[in-house]
């Protein structure tokens, strides 16, 4: 027994094995807190993740609803164009510049667009 260091007493011995439970104990705890820890934030269905997730929800939710309120229109349009002659007429005169027989078309040109 002379390469090993006796403690005085039983009782010192058994503080000091405590002790190292105690350590060996709360770093397993800590390290076990830690990856878990990081596998919520970091990890494949994490928090970062499921910020990023929400976000493109959020942007997808709100281009479904341009897309649902410009559908309305050109449905309203094509509706019109199908049942409503003067509405026919009109977008024919707009956007076609056509003209009833003996009518005549004038188009004035704006002098702030040509500078």
């Amino acid at each position: 027994m002379r390469g090993r260091i006796q403690p005085r007493n039983l009782r010192q011995q058994v503080t000091v094995e405590r002790k190292k439970r105690n350590v060996i104990f709360f770093t397993v705890i800590i390290l076990a807190l830690l990856y878990t820890s990081t596998s919520l934030l970091l990890g494949n269905m994490g928090f970062i993740k499921y910020l990023t997730l929400k976000k493109t929800k959020n942007s997808l939710e709100t281009e479904i609803t341009i897309l649902e309120k410009e559908n309305k229109i050109l449905q309203a349009q094509i509706n019109a164009l199908k049942e409503d002659p003067y509405y026919i007429e009109k977008h024919a005169r707009e956007e076609f510049g056509l003209a009833k027989p003996d009518e005549y078309i004038f188009q004035f040109q704006d002098d702030a667009k040509k500078n």
